[in-house]
């Protein structure tokens, strides 16, 4: 009963298709929106199914619906069902059904128990923010964090059972590089030390310098990657400081901008674990010997039939497509995964295609269960000249100083309106816009699309930001705060239907949530969800606008706050899934 409540797109389409299955031949009983002058939801296929079954669509449609009310799942006082137009099948919910919704789904904790049967109990890995040891995070970074942190949190509201792995980049031929630079200097590596990661930086580029312009310099370094990989204690000492140092400034980065990470498995866990995936992959022909490197051409696709999905360089040393496979491996055997997901940019689609089909074809001739692969690739930041956004000497912006710009410009925003707020709360409301403007104005996008970074713009007390829909939730708390009334009070007992336009209005975009969930987690968009909090804030601010909320007769002021009380559980809930933390005071 739950389910046809809170989904009733989904409940209508169950019965529907029940329904359906009753005509000879195929009937699509899907449900899409509708026009909403009209009905809430609509069924098409009466058209398509009278032309194929030569009948009249109009009775086709009225076929349908007497089979559908057999089922006894709606009753008319709760839907309204009609035919429109040759045939289309409409389904209005009533005032009775919407004040129902509104009861029955108090609270966030009853919103994410109803939001379960989602993806109750699958098992998903998601790969991310996986960033590179010894570097900085940059304006890069920020999208893997941002949408990977999105997609998680969704996913887990919605009943997956997840495990967030950063799959950092541990291991490779750059730590010979690094380790000759921090030799050839000698350096003393010092994990207190704050600016540890940005001498690494120099180091490395110290040696890759060295290395490019002298002969037996680059020889020096591969003999370090070599007595690196060998074992050689003071150069696994050495890596280990340098994963340690690069560990610590992640933790900073990753508590400040909210990042759920379980486990921590980089491709240096993988190095003893990718001889069994080159002895599999040979062993069923999938694999072979190509100029010295172990490759897989996929020779039933049209670009890597000749395009070579490299394994095993022709030195011997492992690399991300190896590591990679060992790790699709491991997720399901160890955390039993059904499906991983790599959130990374969208220059790395090739490699994910071949990753893939090299997954689907090794683990179908081993007889291993396939998981559900998903690539979530993302598209570039760009300065307002339509390039990749970087610094004035041309580097990547550092994350860090990008956040500490954003949290200072949201201060000077927050001194402009409330001069006389308490030191303390300017800090943290600052802190809480400026991380939240960079989060919410990455994720408003369609992850694949390229965006134009500005400040005003997300920024912006008005359009689709972060700090409008911060003000719209500390508004709604203002309404009871002034009141003297808890949010959480009991409204529902004492109130009455709704039947205003906007109160109606309102109360169908609050049951459009679970139709939102189905439609971002389809391709793992999270603006879509975005996009939706943005309207629902616009619809209530039309309600509050046409309707006083407080009033002497206490019927229409109980279901009233009943409504501002939903739309801000709802408004606060989809911010917290987007990693953004509302406040009550702005």
């Amino acid at each position: 009963m739950q389910n046809i409540w809170f989904h009733p797109a989904r409940a209508i389409e169950k019965t529907a298709s029940e329904a359906a299955a009753c005509f000879e031949g195929s009937f699509d009983a899907s449900v899409r929106a509708a026009d909403p002058r009209f009905a809430d939801f609509q069924i098409n296929g009466a058209l398509p199914y009278a032309k194929q079954a030569k009948k009249n669509p109009r009775e086709v449609a009225n076929e349908l619906i007497g089979e559908f009310k057999k089922r006894g799942s709606f009753d008319e006082t709760l839907v309204e069902i009609s035919v429109a137009g040759p045939g289309f099948i409409n389904f209005k919910l009533t005032p009775k059904f919407l004040k129902k919704w509104l009861e029955l789904y108090k609270g966030q904790a009853a919103l994410k128990d109803a939001a379960k049967s989602f993806f109750s109990g699958r098992k998903a890995v998601i790969d991310f923010p996986s960033p590179n040891t010894a570097k900085q995070m940059h304006v890069g970074h920020l999208r893997p964090m941002v949408i990977g942190e999105a997609i998680q949190r969704l996913l887990r509201f919605c009943g997956a059972d997840m495990v967030c792995d950063n799959h950092i980049g541990d291991w490779g031929t750059n730590f010979g590089i690094l380790i000759y630079g921090i030799k050839s200097e000698n350096y003393i590596l010092d994990p207190k030390n704050e600016n540890a990661l940005e001498d690494l930086e120099r180091m490395y580029k110290s040696g890759s310098a060295k290395a490019k312009a002298d002969p037996a310099c680059a020889d020096a370094a591969r003999d370090e990657l070599v007595k690196l990989q060998n074992g050689d204690p003071e150069n696994t000492r050495l890596w280990q400081d340098i994963v340690n140092i690069s560990k610590i400034s992640f933790d900073r980065m990753y508590e400040r901008m909210s990042l759920t990470i379980d486990v921590t498995l980089g491709e240096s866990f993988y190095r003893d674990k990718v001889g069994r995936i080159y002895k599999e992959l040979e062993e069923i022909g999938l694999a072979q010997e190509d100029q010295g490197a172990l490759v897989v051409f996929l020779k039933d696709h049209p670009r890597f039939a000749i395009q070579p999905f490299i394994i095993r360089k022709k030195d011997g040393a492992s690399n991300y497509a190896s590591t990679d496979l060992a790790t699709v491996l491991y997720r399901v055997e160890h955390f039993g995964a059904e499906e991983i997901i790599y959130v990374t940019d969208g220059r790395q689609q090739d490699h994910f295609q071949q990753l893939f089909l090299t997954v689907e074809k090794w683990f179908g001739a081993k007889g291993y269960r396939k998981p559900f692969l998903r690539h979530v690739w993302f598209g570039t930041i760009l300065g307002e000249d339509g390039k990749a956004i970087k610094t004035k000497s041309g580097e990547p912006v550092k994350l860090k100083s990008l956040l500490d710009e954003a949290v200072a410009r949201a201060e000077k925003i927050v001194r402009a309106k409330s001069p006389d707020m308490p030191e303390e709360e300017i800090a943290k409301i600052a802190e809480t816009v400026g991380v939240a403007a960079l989060r919410y104005a990455d994720l408003s996008q369609n992850r694949s699309s390229d965006y134009v970074f500005s400040w005003d713009k997300m920024l912006a007390f008005d359009g689709n930001t972060a700090p409008y829909l911060l003000y719209a939730v500390a508004r709604i708390h203002s309404i009871f705060r002034k009141a003297g009334i808890a949010e959480d009070a009991d409204f529902e007992s004492g109130a009455e239907e709704l039947d205003t336009p906007q109160e109606i209005e309102l109360a169908r975009k609050l049951i459009a949530l679970p139709s939102v969930f189905d439609q971002t987690l389809a391709e793992l968009r999270p603006h879509l969800l975005c996009t939706y909090l943005y309207e629902l804030a616009g619809v209530f601010s039309t309600f509050y606008n046409a309707n006083k909320v407080m009033v002497e007769d206490k019927a229409v002021m109980a279901k009233r706050l009943m409504l501002c009380a939903r739309t801000m559980e709802i408004l606060e809930t989809g911010l917290r899934l987007l990693a953004i933390e509302p406040l009550q005071k702005m």
